[in-house]
Order: structure tokens, then C-alpha cells, then sequence
């Protein structure tokens, strides 16, 4: 596959801690939330970023095939992803469960359910969520 761009954000701290993007645009606090034995702190954690980078990338998946089926998105039309994580019934670890909410105001419903089949065949995040991709780990 060709890439066609390449960020890279680090984190410090784990759960409770900081994670910054290269360019430092993205610098946001990591705080455990309550329901994982955390204090309830201010801060985000990474279910929630996971959320708001899925429904971005799906937001501009449902834009793109809207563009090649000529069909006109509003500007206030929202995707709102819903992240939940929980132990594997494995025992060996956690995993994440997604449940994506499109909303596309005054589009009838036939054509909003057939832009979101489509954008969820194109959005990487999808992709990503329904193969088993396999991410390389290597110590530095």
C-alpha cells in the first residue's frame, strides 16, 4: 500500500500521564477514568481520542463517497463513535467495542444508510476494525 501521509504521537506516563503529536499541536493530559479505577481527574484517556479520531475519519469517509455518488452532506452532519473497553473473555487482556452513530439532516434515510455502508467499506478505521491488522511493535 502507498502511504500518503505519516504522523506520529508518543505517550508518557500511560493512562495517567501526557501524549503529544510531533508537531505538538495534539498535547492533551491522560487521566484513568473512574470506572477504571481512576480519580476522575480532568483529562482524556484513549477511548475517548480513539471516539474523536474514528468519527472524524469516518465524517470524512461518508464526505468523500457522498462527493462520487453527487450527494450534498450538510455542514452540520455529525458521526459520533461510542468506545467501550472491557477485559477479553480470553482472560489475557482488554478489548474495545465501537459503535458508530451517523446523522445527516434532512437526507432521507435509504440514502443516509447506503452513504454510511459505503463509508464504512472506505474509512481506514473501519478497515482497521473488522480485519486483523497487524501492527509491528519493535523496542527502541
Amino acid at each position: 500500500m502507498p502511504i500518503l501521509y505519516t504522523t506520529k504521537a508518543s505517550a508518557t506516563g500511560g493512562r495517567a500521564g501526557r501524549a503529544v503529536s510531533e508537531n505538538g499541536v495534539l498535547d492533551v493530559t491522560l487521566t484513568v477514568p473512574k470506572e477504571l479505577g481512576g480519580d476522575g481527574a480532568t483529562g482524556t484517556n484513549p477511548e475517548q481520542l480513539f471516539a474523536a479520531g474514528y468519527s472524524a475519519c469516518f465524517l470524512g469517509a461518508l464526505k468523500f463517497v457522498a462527493g462520487q455518488q453527487k450527494v450534498k452532506i450538510p455542514e452540520d452532519t455529525t458521526v459520533s463513535a461510542k468506545v467501550g473497553i472491557g477485559p477479553r473473555e480470553d482472560g489475557t487482556g482488554f478489548g474495545i467495542e465501537v459503535a458508530l452513530t451517523v446523522n445527516i439532516p434532512g437526507l432521507d434515510r435509504e440514502t443516509a444508510e447506503k452513504l454510511a455502508a459505503a463509508a464504512h467499506i472506505v474509512c481506514p478505521y473501519s478497515h482497521a476494525m473488522r480485519t486483523s491488522t497487524e501492527v509491528p511493535v519493535t523496542v527502541a
